[in-house]
């Protein structure tokens, strides 16, 4: 085992952000086997284990991470035919855009809407990846994954995976416990592409009957116009996608929102009786326009939700920068923002800095 890992490897390359410091240990994982020896490498060696995947939705430490990063590249597709769908059964270290055009290929309803999303299939169910109407939790069937505290492998349907808006039991209350080997998804083989999202409607406006084709450009053109396509050349990518949660608030809290601006505030609905909306909207308002930077790090000239590195930045010119946008937005409105993004490397402090505090009156 010793003989397979590396040291001190850079993460910065491993990240859309292209930042973060070195990783004391370093291995590729391609299946169960080497999975099992790197755990108990780590634990033998009583060190950290960070699991890493596409890299898209991270921000790593300057001074990196002191244990051993596990970079899943699992891979694998199976289609399995059942009459009116398809159950596709995924790898983790399979690129989640191919899958999805994949899906389109053979069309299939399901996942038309998160075309273009950067990042690696593992950590689909890990966030509830969604996008314009459409999220992960409404095809995905079951995730087998490595329970560390049990030391098996386990399978979880979808009702164990504790789905909400961008949150499961992954990233909440069974955080580090789970590493995802597969997700299967279960994919319709006739219906309607999901065009309910405003931005995707304004798009499609006028086309009659818009195929899954049709729809997947019409995603990507939005996606590109918010610099949330990894294309080479435009330095608006060069982000960890959106930073900030879409803030969810009581009614309330909404038409307190409301009452102090002119403007009609974006809202969508949510669970519970409770009100979404734009964190972009909020983050402009408070005075945060595109473009703005601080050092290294700027907000993207495209869309107000993209932090990104404009060429040297450390980790810490992106801290002081969400740090700003989500004070002007807590003293212009009195929310307190949600970073989206998974923190390695960090104090405590900071990681619990940026996640919602239950406490707070104001929910987020």
């Amino acid at each position: 085992m010793l003989s397979t890992l590396r040291e001190n490897v850079p993460l910065a390359p491993f990240t859309t952000l292209g930042i973060g410091g070195p990783a004391r240990y370093f291995r590729q994982v391609e299946n169960e086997s080497t999975l099992r020896e790197v755990i108990h490498f780590a634990k033998n060696h009583d060190v950290p284990l960070f699991v890493l995947g596409g890299g898209s939705n991270l921000l790593i430490a300057d001074r990196g991470y002191p244990g051993i990063v596990a970079r899943i590249e699992v891979r694998g597709l199976q289609w399995i035919d059942e009459g009116n769908r398809v159950r596709l059964i995924a790898g983790a270290g399979e690129n989640w855009d191919s899958v999805v055009s994949g899906c389109i290929d053979r069309g299939l309803y399901g996942v038309e809407c998160l075309s273009g999303i950067p990042g690696s299939v593992g950590g689909t169910p890990v966030q509830n990846v969604g996008a314009y109407g459409q999220e992960i939790s409404e095809t995905l069937l079951r995730v087998r994954a490595y329970d560390r505290q049990t030391v098996r492998v386990v399978e979880l349907d979808r009702s164990e995976c504790g789905f909400t808006y961008r949150t499961s039991i992954f990233n909440t209350v069974a955080l580090n416990r789970y590493i995802v080997l597969d997700v299967e998804y279960g994919l319709a083989k006739q219906g309607e592409p999901a065009i309910r999202y405003p931005d995707l409607l304004r798009e499609l406006e006028g086309v009659n009957n818009p195929t899954l084709p049709v729809v997947r450009k019409a995603v990507l053109r939005i996606r590109s116009s918010k610099a949330m396509v990894l294309q080479a050349g435009d330095p608006d990518c060069r982000s960890a996608g959106s930073f900030f949660k879409n803030p969810i608030v009581s009614e309330e809290t909404f038409e307190r929102i409301q009452a102090s601006t002119a403007e009609k505030v974006p809202r969508y609905p949510a669970p519970s009786g409770m009100v979404k909306t734009a964190a972009a909207w909020l983050i402009e308002r408070a005075g945060i326009a595109k473009g703005f930077s601080l050092g290294a790090a700027g907000v993207s000239t495209k869309h107000t939700l993209a932090l990104i590195n404009k060429g040297g930045a450390t980790a810490a010119d992106v801290v002081a920068l969400a740090r700003e946008i989500r004070k002007r937005v807590e003293d212009r409105f009195g929310i307190h923002l949600v970073v989206e993004p998974v923190l390695i490397g960090f104090d405590d402090g900071l990681a619990a800095e940026f996640r919602h505090d239950p406490g707070r009156p104001l929910e987020s």
